[in-house]
């Protein structure tokens, strides 16, 4: 029987179930976890996971390839989603970042991540001999500039941030000088520190009140104990809290700073804080180790990639799920202010869950079609 184009044939051994095995793993723990931090939550979250698990094996067949070749539709469709939030979007304390299904809540940027990252696969392929002239450089920067100005009008900065490192990534992935990095970094880290000086002060007109009053926070905790840092200072405790094996998932311990309701919505930004009081200090590492461990499967599976738009699916959704590990835990931490960063796999949130599986399916696909050696 002859396949339809979008599928080609394919050999089981060169499906990495290891891949899989690690993001399941991951996604179990993360139900348990999601179920101790808001129980009513959890059921939800096995339907994602199976939903994504679903999305995810069907993705995985589709030649990456020929869907490549609608990379301006890819580029529409993520433009054209993010758009809409604003336009019918539903406005949660002052920020319009998802829309209402009716049966669920869908947040657009979320998917925009992944389609993103397909579209400027293929585009920095077609430009790779030319990608670091000038007018290349201009055009990427200006294709990036339409969605990241869409996201950061919702207002979600971390978002922005987040999917301007990964669109960073990806060009050098593809082949950005070191030199043209070099400059860009001259120019970026003192721009960084103006901008930072001015943001700090009062009536500044870049960021939010809430913005601000979040890096105020982090700078000095102190001062905003009751306030902005309130929950990054309870994170904190709950995660010293637990020592090295936890309290146990689902424990009544009054001292917990779960039970005792210190973190607001415990399952999604600060769901670590949660792993650490219950899990401890060997259930943190677990949770960083398999993040790691799938971070560089795919790029152990890009690196094999047939063509450069394969291998920089694979380092752009493997740095995706970097980027977002390391700000998440980071937070929770008290490394860095409070911003409002899904922890992949494991927080709570539908559209993040089925999305990132989906970006794990094109990595699989990339696998599947691996370079063939001489």
């Amino acid at each position: 029987m002859k396949l339809p184009g979008f599928i080609k044939a394919y050999h089981v051994k060169n499906y990495n179930f290891v891949l899989v095995a690690l993001v399941f793993a991951l996604s179990v723990l993360g139900i348990f976890v999601v179920g101790s931090a808001k129980e009513s939550l959890q059921n939800r979250q096995i339907f994602g996971v199976i939903i994504g698990l679903s999305v995810m094996a069907a993705v995985s067949l589709f030649d990456y390839i020929w869907i490549l070749e609608f990379n301006w539709i890819i580029y529409l469709v993520a433009i054209g989603s993010l758009g809409s939030v604003l336009l019918i979007g539903q406005t949660v304390n002052g920020a319009k970042r998802w829309i209402n299904l009716g049966f669920t809540t869908f947040q657009p940027s979320e998917l925009a991540k992944i389609l993103l990252i397909l579209f400027f696969s293929k585009y920095i392929m077609d430009h790779r001999e030319n990608i670091n002239e000038i007018p290349s450089l201009i055009r990427y920067a200006a294709l990036s500039a339409v969605p990241l100005g869409l996201i950061i009008v919702e207002p979600n900065l971390s978002t922005t941030i987040v999917t301007a490192l990964v669109i960073c990534l990806l060009i050098y992935v593809g082949g950005l000088s070191y030199r043209i990095i070099a400059k860009i970094l001259l120019v970026l880290i003192p721009a960084s520190v103006i901008f930072l000086s001015i943001a700090v002060m009062p009536n500044q007109p870049f960021l939010k009140e809430y913005q601000q009053k979040r890096i105020l926070a982090f700078l000095n905790p102190e001062e905003y104990a009751s306030d902005e840092a309130y929950q990054q200072n309870n994170s904190v405790m709950a995660i010293g809290s637990g020592q090295l094996v936890g309290k146990g998932l689902n424990n009544n311990t009054t001292t917990s700073v779960k039970n005792g309701n210190f973190i607001l919505e415990p399952q999604t930004d600060f769901i670590f804080a949660i792993i650490g009081e219950e899990l401890g200090f060997i259930g943190g590492c677990i949770v960083i180790a398999l993040l790691l461990l799938i971070v560089i499967q795919c790029i152990l599976i890009g690196i094999r990639a047939q063509n450069l738009a394969g291998r920089i699916i694979c380092c752009g959704v493997g740095g995706l799920i970097g980027v977002q590990s390391f700000i998440n835990i980071s937070v929770a931490t008290g490394l860095m202010p409070n911003t409002g960063v899904p922890l992949p796999f494991v927080s709570y949130g539908l559209t993040s869950l089925v999305s990132l599986y989906m970006g794990i399916g094109f990595v699989l696909n990339v696998g599947l079609q691996p370079k063939k050696y001489q």
